[in-house]
């Protein structure tokens, strides 16, 4: 398989794509989503993982709230990783993601997952290259148990933003009142570490046994329709439906 080169895919939406239309569809995939996953969870034969990575700003809140919006709030859970507490960096690097491992029957969102410790800790050192090709070998055991194991559907997804853009969206958190509870001051900081970013997420998407979504991200209804469609896709191959009685019941 070729390896992804991610400067060598496109950020935007399609040529003449319509916005209008594109928020169309995703209502209706989002709706269907919420149907699906009721029936994911009436069911509890399998179990989804949706992994959501990609730069400072290139919306993984945003697809949460859009593609998921119509599922009912039994049926999906969200976990965002952020710096390791001192009780969790006492430990392996994926003791603190298996607890939230998806049950049976449930949905479950990482915002930001796992692969942060191949990211962020490689970029600034922490870890050194021999150490995080160790930590991806785990990674690929840990998504292999969950999906043999325990039938878990996991979708991963990059959500593919250019540099531009980011810089944009880092700047309305600081000047928009609406949004600058999400403003940080060392995002700006960390935008110029870019293209070590850049190279250390190749390196996690190409060794990765299960395949990424590369999801252009520029334009907010685009990525959400992308995400929704493949969410939709991946979803219908499980064949799902509501149990019904048996015989006589």
């Amino acid at each position: 398989m070729a390896k992804i080169r991610l400067n060598a895919i496109s950020t935007l939406a399609p040529e003449k794509a319509s916005k209008k239309e594109y928020l169309e569809m995703t209502q209706k995939l989002a709706a269907e989503i919420g149907i699906m996953s009721e029936m994911l969870y009436a069911s509890k034969k399998h179990s989804v993982l949706v992994v959501l990575q990609g730069m400072d700003a290139s919306g993984k809140d945003g697809v949460t709230k859009n593609v998921f919006s119509d599922c009912p709030a039994l049926c999906i859970d969200a976990h965002a990783f952020k710096k390791p507490t001192e009780e969790e960096m006492a430990h392996d690097f994926l003791w603190r993601v298996h607890r939230y491992s998806p049950a049976k029957g449930l949905i479950k969102i990482f915002i930001r997952s796992h692969y942060e410790d191949v990211l962020i800790q490689r970029v600034h050192k922490w870890i050194d290259d021999r150490r995080a090709a160790m930590r991806m070998d785990a990674i690929n055991h840990y998504e292999r148990l969950l999906v043999e194991d325990n039938g878990t559907l996991i979708l991963k997804f990059y959500l593919h933003l250019s540099r531009e853009r980011q810089l944009e969206k880092l700047e309305e958190r600081r000047v928009v009142p609406e949004k600058q509870w999400k403003y940080n001051p060392g995002d700006f900081e960390e935008s110029k570490r870019w293209d070590d970013y850049r190279k250390c997420y190749e390196d996690a998407i190409n060794k990765s046994e299960i395949p990424w979504h590369i999801v252009p991200a520029d334009k907010r209804w685009y990525r959400n329709y992308f995400v929704a469609d493949v969410v939709h896709r991946e979803l219908k191959k499980l064949d799902l439906a509501y149990p019904t009685l048996p015989d006589g019941g």
